[in-house]
């Protein structure tokens, strides 16, 4: 599922599963170079941070790599997209990662229908939506660009 709403300036949208968020981590983007390799690194640094690294089990060593994954897609549809990411954040409470990248693109991320597993490209935000619980799109009246934003669970 995915939603898109407006919202006004200075609203970030809900924290983590509408609760606050008990850690966050901020990275600029903009005008950087190698800003997917750059955002995986800054996101597994904030998993060591908050104990997700080194993973202890497979599954939680599966979630971790899924965020992972998950920042490259949405990273890399900025940069593919929406004129480059601005920045990244990511958010955590007891239940939920939330991962936002903002840009100055005017397009609307959407999986592609019908998704062709066969094909190169097109899969992003296929796979975002497969593995996020939730994940959506805010924007600002009257100011460019869009957040996007995807939601995974934290692991137990």
């Amino acid at each position: 599922m995915s939603t898109t709403r407006q919202h006004q300036p200075g609203d970030r949208g809900p924290e983590p599963d509408g609760a606050p968020a008990t850690a966050s981590r901020v990275l600029a983007l903009e005008g950087a170079s190698g800003v997917v390799p750059l955002a995986r690194d800054f996101t597994r640094q904030a998993l060591y941070e908050w104990g997700w690294l080194p993973a202890a089990t497979a599954d939680r060593r599966a979630a971790a790599e899924d965020v992972l994954l998950v920042v490259s897609e949405l990273v890399t549809n900025a940069c593919l997209h929406a004129e480059g990411p601005e920045q990244l954040r990511v958010a955590l409470n007891s239940k939920v990662l939330r991962l936002e990248v903002t840009d100055l693109g005017s397009g609307q991320p959407a999986p592609r229908t019908p998704h062709r597993a066969g094909r190169p490209g097109g899969h992003g935000m296929f796979i975002v939506q497969r593995l996020c619980l939730d994940w959506g799109v805010l924007r600002t009246p009257g100011v460019a660009g869009k957040m996007v934003w995807a939601e995974l669970a934290a692991p137990a």
